[in-house]
């Protein structure tokens, strides 16, 4: 974290903070805009231990917040400005709002958005009357394109963040907020990208009621404010993470550095898997799904809660945009049992003999206390040992240091994976491949209940006479699980492994033909 600077005054002539109040209560928004819920988070409150409010952006027209500075801005517009049309950069969100309020004002609006901006995000905007130009990989990159545009067209510029107008237009959140919950509020969490959003929250918090902390929250790979605010002066990014697209900005505006240095309280910078586990965290109290800068509010209170101890606070997260790529899902599903601590990664050295396999899985967890195995994958690939790749369901982080001591102790060399990169994101998926020791081998899948303890059964029940070479389960959170399983086995005990399988009494499909099984694995 970063604790909060002294108030600086800026070189240029900027609005004080009662200027931005009066802005605020004067702002043109709910021509296009809605005053969006103030929910509470019951499930998180609890687990907490907390109060966890979110005030539900995510809920606008256009599905995020940015219609509101969009309209105010343009609501200020000349008659002539309007009939010129206006011109925005964008990663989505303004460009969605920027698009409303030109329909609503009956102008043209040219928006330029990143390459790398979600489908949806350009459908949307296009399907609201503007055209959409594509350029760069990232806000900045955009936005120099969209300057050369502006001139070249004669266009009005319609600046995502660094506007004062755009800024009081954002501040209506706050104005909302605080008009619905007039109780004790220790802090509002706020996402920063550009920082539009947090200066309009932190002028109006810091005009009205000064003993409510602010909170900015960035990701460790687009922390441009954050950066800014240690360095005292504006730092531009050579690079931006993707994931939170909407927050994916290089340099800061001026006059919203200046805001946040002045009003901003503190700083949370959270990483992708906490923010896929805060998408989680909302969708289990809402049962909507938040974009990954609409959790990052959430992703900062879990945070800032486990590292100072709190208990019976109150907190406010504003979900900022729910505008995800459903294609997205399959990234956050994956990573948000890590991010909120409950699954562990590890590699495990077993001997590669009979009985191993067993005794690693007893290892895991007793009858008493069965632990869930959420990812099991192996190749033989030595003659002496086995290793192992092993997700396992934990409830607290330190779990996954006690099960590699307990593995230790068993026996069984163990590394963990669990904030390893490179394991979570790739070989993962790459454990396996052809296997000269792979000789005799049979390949089947088999299916069975997912139920607690399942997996563990399965394994118990795979001890034949013969050696399992292959091994792949991942847990899909369907109502049946899927393994993989080569067993080595020679010709003359094909009849014995028939009966064995029916024995187990799982629905199973003999894939050695299959020509991909061919291709990769033989």
């Amino acid at each position: 974290m970063v604790g909060r600077r002294p108030p600086v005054q800026s070189r240029k002539a900027a609005a004080s903070a009662p200027d931005y109040l009066k802005k605020i209560l004067t702002a043109k928004v709910y021509d296009v805009a809605v005053e969006s819920p103030l929910d509470l988070a019951r499930s998180l409150s609890r687990r907490l231990g907390n109060q966890v409010l979110l005030k539900r952006e995510d809920q606008q027209p256009v599905f995020s917040f940015k219609l509101r500075g969009a309209y105010n801005k343009m609501a200020h517009l000349s008659a002539e400005q309007l009939a010129r049309g206006v011109i925005c950069a964008s990663a989505g969100n303004h460009a969605q709002g920027v698009a409303l309020g030109a329909k609503r004002l009956g102008c043209k609006a040219v928006i330029v958005m990143p390459v790398t901006t979600p489908r949806v995000k350009i459908d949307a905007v296009q399907q609201l009357g503007g055209e959409v130009v594509l350029h760069g990989d990232s806000y900045s990159d955009a936005a120099l394109h969209a300057s050369a545009l502006e001139k070249e067209r004669g266009l009005t510029f319609v600046h995502p963040f660094d506007d004062p107008d755009v800024i009081a237009g954002q501040g209506t959140i706050a104005m909302e907020l605080l008009r619905q919950h007039q109780g004790p509020l220790d802090a509002v969490f706020v996402a920063i990208g550009g920082g539009g959003l947090i200066s309009g929250v932190a002028a109006y918090i810091k005009a009205v009621r000064p003993e409510i902390k602010v909170i900015g929250v960035q990701t460790v790979d687009s922390d441009a404010m954050v950066r800014s605010v240690r360095a005292k002066k504006r730092v531009q990014l050579g690079d931006v993470g993707l994931f939170a697209d909407g927050t994916a900005v290089k340099l800061v505006g001026e006059e919203t550095f200046r805001l946040t240095r002045e009003l901003v309280d503190d700083f949370v910078v959270v990483d992708n898997d906490e923010v896929c586990a805060a998408i989680k965290d909302v969708f289990q109290d809402t049962r909507s799904i938040v974009e990954p800068s609409g959790a990052m509010g959430v992703a900062a209170i879990k945070k800032y809660v486990e590292q100072h101890k709190l208990k019976g606070r109150t907190f406010a997260a504003v979900t900022c945009g729910a505008n995800m790529n459903f294609d997205r899902l399959r990234f956050v599903a994956e990573r948000a049992e890590v991010g909120e601590h409950r699954e562990a990664l590890f590699a495990v050295t077993i001997p590669e003999e009979r009985g191993s396999f067993r005794r690693f899985c007893e290892a895991i967890g007793t009858p008493a206390h069965p632990r869930q195995v959420t990812e099991f994958n192996y190749r033989i690939s030595d003659q002496q040992v086995a290793h192992v790749f092993v997700g396992i369901g934990i409830s607290k982080r330190e779990e996954a240091d006690k099960l590699a001591r307990n593995f230790e102790r068993h026996g069984f060399t163990t590394l963990n994976l669990t904030d390893d990169e490179l394991a979570k994101q790739h070989l993962r998926h790459m454990v396996g491949g052809r296997s000269e020791l792979a000789r005799d081998e049979r390949l089947f899948r088999f299916t069975f209940p997912e139920r607690p303890g399942a997996l563990l059964r399965f394994l118990e029940a795979m001890q034949p006479d013969w050696n399992i070479s292959l091994f792949h389960y991942r847990n899909q959170g369907a109502d049946y699980g899927r393994i993989l399983v080569g067993i080595q086995v020679p010709r003359g005990d094909r009849a014995a492994l028939r009966r064995f399988l029916d024995t187990l009494d799982y629905p199973y499909v003999d894939e050695t033909d299959n020509p991909v099984y061919r291709l990769f694995l033989r």
